[in-house]
C-alpha cells in the first residue's frame, strides 16, 4: 500500500496509542515489520510544546521512515501551522486524529467530537493539506454515536481535501471500545472513495486478520490493542499472509531478550525514573502473553529501579521449563 509517495513495506500499521506508542515502542514494532508506526496524538497547541510530555511526543528521530506524526485539535490555522511544525521537525506523514473517543479530548471539540461537524472537518483538513507538502492522512471513526454513522460523509470530504489515506475504527464515538466494531460500515466507506482505507478495531489474531480484510475490503490493518504486550504480533501477521501458516512462537530466550531490550530502552528514552513507571504498563501487557506469571507480574510493578526490573525479569525467565513461555 502507498502513502502518497511511501511504499509501505507491510499493510500491518501500528496505531496511534496516545501513553502508549512512544519511542521505545514504536521502534520495536518497526523491528518486527509493522509497515508504519506513528507518533502518539500531539497537541496542536504549540504553547504546550515545551513540555516534557509533548517534547518526548514529537521525538521521532529515531523513527525509520517514513515518520508520521498525528496532531489532534480544533482550530484550522493552529492545526495547520502544527503540522508545518512537524514537518519542519522531520514528519514525513501528518496524521489528523478525529478518532480519538476521551472525553478529554472530545470535550475540546478535537478527536472523535469534530465528526458532528462536517463543515470543520472539512475546513481543518483543507488547511493542513495546503500547509505541509506531505501526505496527510486521516484517524476517524465511524460516526458520533449509532443514530449519527456518517463515516461515509467524512471520507469523501477528507478525499475531496486532498487527503492521501484513511484509518477507520470500527465503532462510534460514544461506542467508545464497546461491542463489536463495524467492519461492514467500513467496507461502505471503501466503496465510497479511491484513497486507500485502512481498518481498525478488534484486530488481535492472525484469523482475524483474515476476516477483516474480507469483510471491509481495506487496503491495510491498524493494530492497536492487539500489539501491546506482544510487539512481535506483526511478525506473525505478516508470515500468516504471505504463507497462510502460522509461524513458530518465540522460543523463550528470545522473548527474555525483547523484553530486557525494550527496558533498557524505555530508562533511556525517560530517564530511570520515569522510564520504570512508563515500564510497568508495558510489563503487565507482557504478563498477559507469558505463562504463569502473576507473581513475577505483582513483583514487577513495583519496583522503583530499573535494575530491579531487569533481575526480576530474568529470575522469571530462569524459572521457565522448556522452550516455551507464551501463554497458549
Amino acid at each position: 500500500m502507498k502513502i502518497g509517495r511511501w511504499e509501505l513495506p507491510s499493510p500491518f500499521l501500528l496505531a496511534p496509542m496516545a501513553g502508549i506508542t512512544d519511542a521505545p515502542f514504536r521502534r520495536l514494532c518497526r523491528r518486527f515489520g509493522a509497515g508504519l508506526a506513528t507518533s502518539e496524538m500531539t497537541t496542536a497547541d504549540i504553547s504546550l510544546w515545551q513540555t516534557e510530555k509533548s517534547r518526548r511526543r514529537l521525538d521521532i528521530d529515531g523513527d525509520a521512515e517514513p515518520r508520521a506524526v498525528q496532531i489532534a485539535g480544533s482550530e484550522p490555522a493552529q492545526m495547520a501551522l502544527a503540522a508545518t511544525l512537524c514537518v519542519e521537525r522531520g514528519a514525513q506523514i501528518i496524521d489528523i486524529n478525529m478518532g480519538c473517543p476521551a472525553k478529554t479530548v472530545c470535550r475540546k471539540l478535537a478527536g472523535s467530537a469534530l465528526l458532528r461537524d462536517e463543515g470543520l472537518v472539512a475546513a481543518i483538513l483543507e488547511s493542513v493539506v495546503t500547509a505541509v507538502d506531505v501526505p496527510v492522512t486521516l484517524k476517524m471513526r465511524t460516526g458520533w454515536d449509532p443514530a449519527h454513522i456518517n463515516g461515509v460523509e467524512i471520507a469523501r470530504i477528507a478525499q475531496a481535501c486532498g487527503v492521501a489515506a484513511l484509518a477507520v475504527h470500527g465503532r462510534t464515538r460514544a461506542c467508545r471500545y464497546r461491542g463489536a466494531a463495524e467492519y461492514g460500515t467500513i467496507a461502505r466507506i471503501k466503496d465510497a472513495v479511491s484513497i486507500p482505507v485502512i481498518a481498525n478495531g478488534d484486530i488481535t489474531t492472525c484469523e482475524k486478520s483474515l476476516e477483516v480484510l474480507r469483510v471491509s475490503s481495506a487496503d491495510a490493518l491498524m493494530i492497536g490493542r492487539g500489539a501491546q504486550g506482544r510487539p512481535w504480533f506483526f511478525r506473525e501477521l505478516n508470515h500468516f499472509h504471505q504463507t497462510g501458516k502460522k509461524i513458530a512462537p518465540l522460543e523463550k530466550d528470545d522473548v527474555r531478550d525483547i523484553i530486557l531490550d525494550h527496558l533498557r530502552d524505555l530508562y533511556r528514552f525517560y530517564g530511570e525514573k520515569t522510564g520504570v513507571r512508563v515500564a510497568r504498563k508495558h510489563l503487565t501487557w507482557y504478563c498477559r502473553e507469558l505463562r504463569d506469571s502473576e507473581s513475577f507480574r505483582s513483583r514487577v510493578v513495583r519496583v522503583d529501579r530499573g535494575t530491579e526490573q531487569i533481575r526480576l525479569t530474568r529470575d522469571y525467565f530462569d524459572r521457565q521449563r522448556g522452550e516455551g513461555c507464551l501463554a497458549a
